[in-house]
């Protein structure tokens, strides 16, 4: 089989999507509808009459040379990945690069290795190992070795950082499994900090509930970025965010709020298309943080994907760090805790489809710190 690349419509993009077991949701027409900075576009693949592979391409324009775009497909594109992908990714850069791509940036929803809770906290707690990738005993993907080295063959160069965290989406994640499992199967996969929290939580009266209150939710998110250190996104942002998965699927998103005797203490957001539930967004209050209002929030998005059926709960990114030392090694602290399992992807990949414009582009973005 050697498919065909041609556009699609946002309708036929969904009803693709909706057929699959798991699918990003950067994969989604909705979310081209969330990035309105980009131009987005849906792409298929056919093999004869039969739509068998599907894409959402963010292009972004390149500065003084607007005829030109980076085509990037983030966590994507929803193909067969277990074979040559040649036959996948060829049409796509011939048919990008006539309409104007000067580079494709795509991350496979390939990993390439595993590590269980227990060797992630084993790793940090010695002081001669001070990254993932330096654990023994990894589960490891043939699949995703594959895919690394046919990226590799066929010119594409890496572009995920080694601290995990670049200007695209983490090759490092943290996931908890959930196929096959109880509530009481993922308490026990707990460690004892965590499960102690959300039964504190429950003592002390933190009611969770499902919100349509974004500004409560963006005026506690503001206030967490300040505590914390981070640029906060626009509240006009989630409220595009919150639109565009709604109208595509009543269920696509969720906003959960904490509250304690009335006062909003921690909120996150909830993100699921098919078996696969992210959590996306998070914030707390700095009062009242004793009554553990975050776990609590976790804790109720958790069961409601077990009860939704799902395959895994995505923590989303981590870096890959076990140093004590590290500033970021507290990130995958947390989430360890919920037991799981640190995953590696084969990360993102550039194509040049015009080298000159290409090396424009990246000197570009370097000056200007990506």
């Amino acid at each position: 089989m050697r498919p065909t690349v041609r556009p699609i419509s946002a309708a036929e993009h969904l009803a693709f999507v909706l057929a699959q077991r798991s699918v990003s949701f950067l994969q989604t027409p909705a979310w081209g509808r969330v990035k309105t900075e980009w131009r987005s576009e849906s792409l298929g693949w056919y093999d004869g009459g039969r739509l068998v592979g599907a894409g959402l391409v963010l292009h972004r324009p390149v500065p003084r040379l607007k005829r030109f775009t980076l085509a990037y497909l983030p966590e994507g594109p929803v193909i067969d990945w277990t074979g040559d992908i040649s036959v996948w990714l060829d049409p796509l850069a011939a048919y990008l690069k006539a309409h104007g791509a000067f580079a494709i940036r795509l991350g496979p929803p390939v990993a390439t290795h595993a590590w269980s809770a227990g060797q992630v906290k084993d790793g940090i707690a010695d002081p001669g190992v001070r990254r993932l990738t330096e654990l023994p005993g990894p589960w490891t993907d043939p699949v995703g070795a594959r895919v690394t080295s046919g990226l590799r063959e066929a010119g594409w160069l890496p572009q995920s950082p080694e601290d995990g965290f670049g200007v695209g989406h983490p090759q490092f994640k943290y996931e908890i499994p959930l196929t096959g499992r109880t509530e009481d199967d993922v308490l026990r996969g707990m460690n004892q900090l965590w499960r102690r929290n959300i039964k504190k939580a429950a003592k002390e009266g933190v009611v969770v509930t499902v919100s349509e209150d974004l500004k409560a939710f963006h005026d506690l998110y503001v206030h967490t970025a300040g505590r914390d250190h981070f640029t906060p996104r626009p509240a006009h942002y989630f409220a595009t965010m919150f639109a565009a998965l709604s109208a595509e699927d009543p269920e696509r998103i969720r906003l959960y709020l904490a509250h304690h005797q009335g006062d909003l203490v921690a909120a996150a957001v909830l993100v699921r298309v098919g078996a696969h539930a992210w959590y996306s967004y998070g914030a707390s209050s700095t009062d009242k943080r004793e009554v553990r209002g975050s776990n609590a929030c976790q804790w109720a998005m958790i069961r409601d994907c077990l009860a939704a059926g799902c395959d895994v709960y995505d923590l989303r990114g981590i870096t890959p760090t076990l140093d004590a030392d590290d500033p970021h090694v507290g990130l995958i602290q947390f989430k360890v805790g919920t037991g799981g399992q640190a995953v590696r992807y084969v990360g993102e990949w550039d194509l040049p489809l015009r080298p000159m414009v290409y090396r424009s582009f990246d000197l570009y973005m370097k000056r200007r710190g990506r």
